[in-house]
């Protein structure tokens, strides 16, 4: 059994089907890089990995438990578990703008797992310094750039341990040099074989860090393949289409 395995996953926002029962598989260490134009259903499926979207039919399972199973949801405690597996960097950041940079790493541990504060404080001093922030650890968040404030998203997302990241066009809101700044963390950490899940316009990123691609379209998977299959040679008429747009516009 794979790490990750979607199958025949489906979301309906009323009339409007957004997930047209999607399938594919993730193994451990993966990188995958989830590429295709907006509005193709690409952040609604990652949202529905870690239940911030409830689905309408398929099943989602990590490292063998079921989140949900043929449409119907594993009991709430069982949920939290393969929840718990992950963690997720969204678009905006979403740091508490009245807590210090350290406070906002540290609230999880504190309020959901319940750890000493001697065994978070140590994590996060070291989370701060492998994304190049440990000057910036009594600051608040209006004095960090954007850039600033994504690398401090991903430490905290990596406070709670989790066995896969999932990134959420984690770059869409920053200009290149701060892109250059997330994305050099985020290919530190496909170095040190995290398992991710990466919805992306970069498409740079795409082709160099990820070891595998999957173009979405109109809630559908068009193709899949290992980066040089997807880039250099896509079978399909729309993967093309996209990519001499993203390349080349």
């Amino acid at each position: 059994m794979s790490f990750i395995e979607i199958s025949n996953l489906q979301k309906s926002f009323g009339p409007l089907e957004v997930l047209k029962g999607l399938t594919f598989e993730v193994e451990k260490n993966d990188v995958l890089a989830i590429i295709g134009p907006s509005g193709s259903g690409k952040s609604t499926m990652l949202r529905s990995l870690i239940q911030l979207e409830e689905v309408n039919g398929g099943s989602i399972a990590v490292d063998g438990d079921f989140l949900v199973k043929d449409g119907v949801y594993s009991k709430p405690i069982d949920s939290k578990k393969v929840v718990a597996k992950m963690g997720m960097v969204f678009q905006q950041f979403n740091l508490f703008p009245h807590l210090t940079v350290k406070q906002n790493l540290e609230l999880a541990p504190k309020l959901v797992k319940k750890e000493r504060s001697q065994d978070y404080s140590l994590r996060s001093v070291e989370l701060l310094e492998k994304v190049g922030l440990s000057s910036k650890q009594d600051e608040y968040p209006s004095r960090l750039s954007g850039g600033q404030k994504q690398r401090v998203a991903i430490a905290r997302a990596l406070m709670m341990n989790p066995d896969i990241l999932l990134f959420d066009e984690p770059t869409s809101a920053l200009d290149p040099q701060l892109t250059k700044e997330v994305l050099h963390v985020m290919k530190k950490l496909a170095e040190e074989h995290m398992t991710m899940i990466v919805v992306t316009h970069e498409m740079e990123f795409a082709s160099h860090v990820a070891n595998r691609v999957i173009f979405m379209d109109e809630g559908s998977i068009v193709e899949e393949g290992s980066p040089q299959e997807i880039f250099s040679a896509p079978k399909v008429q729309r993967t093309k289409q996209f990519l001499n747009y993203e390349l080349y516009e």
